[in-house]
């Protein structure tokens, strides 16, 4: 081989590795990603509370059984006072449920775990998802809501059923309260969150992007996840109405089991409540 020719092939290798490098000390998880939500509307017994939040596991694509046990340690550090699973559990490959809900089940948080489902789950393992989540105690929120107790305070955590059936689920389960609620709507997909009413919602989570698994300055990807391009691709962003979104590139694959410029994460949110001058 030809010198220029290999140079040019080690120079890829070493390019690829660094654009999918693990920035956390977890390998197989790509990043801790934390971001700090301010808001008037936050209650002040739930200032600092930390919500930990991981999506599209995709059990087992990219995210193999050898990933699984240092995702749940990543999860496990977040010291998380309530989990938050976005979907996308399994995959068409398989992968048994019980052993992703079981490792699951050991990340501990003092208001326990909750979960929606994902497209992948609706079209190839929802039953089986959602045994392996009732026997691991993790709620299971198909358009259900579950108010978090604290100090005689609380916030509301809403769950949307199948995201993608807008005429069969009617109005967002985040607009059954009172305006003056913080409330927290978890959803598969960012779009549900610009095709329904959730201005009630303080605060959306969401997946299915993968951050477009490829993807260049975290804008332009070429696989689109989202009938909306790549408006609502990862990280922190806002619907029309000015709802804030947070978006998880998730931690396994789909269709092609690679990851460039868009590293698997766990994601940490920490509320912190601003006083009204």
């Amino acid at each position: 081989m030809k010198k220029p020719v290999l140079y040019l092939l080690l120079a890829a290798v070493l390019f690829t590795s660094c654009a999918t490098a693990s920035l956390s000390k977890y390998r197989g998880v790509g990043r801790i990603k934390q971001y700090d939500f301010y808001s008037y509307d936050v209650p002040s017994a739930f200032d600092g509370f930390r919500i930990g939040f991981a999506s599209d596991f995709h059990y087992e694509s990219r995210f193999t059984r050898k990933r699984l046990d240092n995702a749940i340690r990543a999860l496990q550090s977040l010291n998380a006072d309530v989990l938050l699973l976005g979907g996308d559990y399994g995959s068409p490959k398989g992968g048994d449920m019980d052993t992703l809900f079981t490792a699951l089940g050991k990340v501990l948080t003092p208001y326990g775990i909750y979960g929606v489902m994902g497209n992948h789950d609706y079209s190839y393992c929802y039953t089986k998802v959602a045994e392996a989540m009732k026997k691991n105690n993790v709620h299971l929120m198909e358009h259900k809501s579950y108010k978090l107790l604290k100090d005689e305070q609380h916030i509301i955590i809403s769950g949307v059923r199948n995201p993608f059936d807008l005429k069969k689920n009617g109005d967002s389960p985040s607009q059954h309260f009172p305006a003056d609620d913080f409330i927290l709507l978890l959803t598969h997909t960012p779009d549900y969150a610009e095709d329904t009413d959730v201005s009630n919602a303080n605060l959306v989570l969401a997946g299915h992007t993968h951050g477009g698994q490829v993807s260049l300055f975290k804008k332009y990807s070429p696989v689109k996840h989202s009938i909306y391009g790549n408006r609502f691709l990862t990280g922190r962003k806002e619907n029309s109405a000015g709802v804030p979104i947070i978006i998880t590139n998730g931690l396994g694959t789909s269709r092609m089991n690679v990851r460039l410029f868009t590293p698997s994460e766990v994601v940490l949110v920490v509320l912190h409540r601003v006083e009204k001058k």
